[in-house]
């Protein structure tokens, strides 16, 4: 089996990276100075266990692939990797590349999600005949190129596996027991979604933490708890179920290890700010919860606050940090 990881950010470069490192045969997939750098240097995979150079086959799309590797085969896996804004893009990209054996990727190939929000599986589903959920909770940083640094402990990452919209089969009973040989813990979940549905309320901090810089003052505590509490009256008015406390409690997580001569600053979005990329993934974590507010009749005026200030930081450049939690709560109107 051969995995195709299409984008090799944080969450892409260390999963892909883990799995070459143990020996399986590893595409990655990346554009721009990160994917050059990877070609021509290799992939710089800093763990709380020290730094390793890595080399596994770096393309920055399908067609050099097809030209160099003779494309994909019916033994890929397709893991897709990129943020909720990229998806669209990436499917199109890659779903009508032809299988060595006839058929297309979208036909033939299994693609996982590894991605945050909820959005993606059924963006893919539309396309793609084989889609699976992949819940992530895996801490990594990606701000240089070239460098993706792992930080989890004991284990890089959680990477809850099913079929999408439920179940499971034998692809993700493989990919989970290749995961759990590279350091990861990959449970196999015949409700994967409820899973997801459940980092989502997680993942809604994230927008606080960018634009506030830290998570760590009560003020930015109590912003990411009015998020969290607007998002689950809106998933109840729903009908929309997710994995509560007391099961996330129960799953082993990985911690946040020290990585040497690294300082962890931030999650995936702040990490957008930093690095300047000019989009930051909100509409599908606060925005999610936003339109399921208007569906379905429920207030929710932290999340479309942060879905409004965090498009401003990252169209017009602004690093983490750029807002107060007052500043914040005035666009919320609370």
């Amino acid at each position: 089996m051969r995995y195709v990881v299409i984008g090799a950010g944080a969450v892409g470069g260390t999963i892909g990276g883990q799995l070459h490192a143990d020996g399986h045969d590893v595409v990655l997939v990346a554009r721009g100075e990160h994917g050059r750098v990877m070609a021509s240097d290799g992939l710089t995979l800093l763990t709380p266990d020290g730094t390793s150079t890595l080399h596994p086959r770096v393309v920055n799309g399908p067609e050099e692939l097809i030209r160099d590797d003779g494309g994909l085969t019916e033994n890929d896996v397709l893991v897709l990797a990129v943020k909720g804004q990229d998806t669209a893009a990436a499917l199109q990209v890659w779903a009508d590349v032809p299988v060595a054996s006839g058929g297309t990727a979208a036909q033939r190939l299994p693609l996982l999600c590894a991605q945050n929000g909820v959005a993606n599986e059924p963006a893919a589903a539309r396309v793609f005949s084989r889609v699976h959920g992949v819940c992530v909770w895996l801490p990594a940083t990606h701000l240089r190129a070239g460098v993706v640094v792992a930080e989890g402990v004991p284990h890089r990452g959680v990477l809850h596996l099913g079929r999408y919209p439920e179940g499971t089969d034998d692809t993700d009973l493989v990919v989970a027991a290749d995961l759990e040989a590279s350091e990861f813990l990959a449970p196999v979940r015949e409700d994967v979604m409820r899973w997801k549905y459940a980092k989502l309320l997680s993942n809604l901090a994230n927008a606080v933490e960018a634009l506030v810089g830290s998570l760590a003052g009560d003020e930015a505590q109590e912003l990411a708890r009015q998020a969290r509490a607007e998002a689950a009256e809106a998933l109840t008015a729903a009908g929309i179920s997710f994995a509560s406390l007391e099961e996330e409690q129960a799953q082993e997580r990985a911690r946040l290890g020290e990585v040497p001569g690294h300082q962890r600053g931030g999650g995936s979005s702040w990490q957008s700010l930093q690095r300047g990329t000019g989009s930051i993934e909100v509409d599908y974590l606060n925005g999610e919860i936003v339109a399921l507010g208007r569906a379905h009749q429920v207030q929710t005026p932290v999340n479309a606050a942060l879905v409004g200030l965090a498009h401003r930081a990252a169209r017009e450049g602004f690093g983490p940090g750029a807002f107060s939690a007052a500043q914040i709560r005035a666009a919320a109107g609370t």
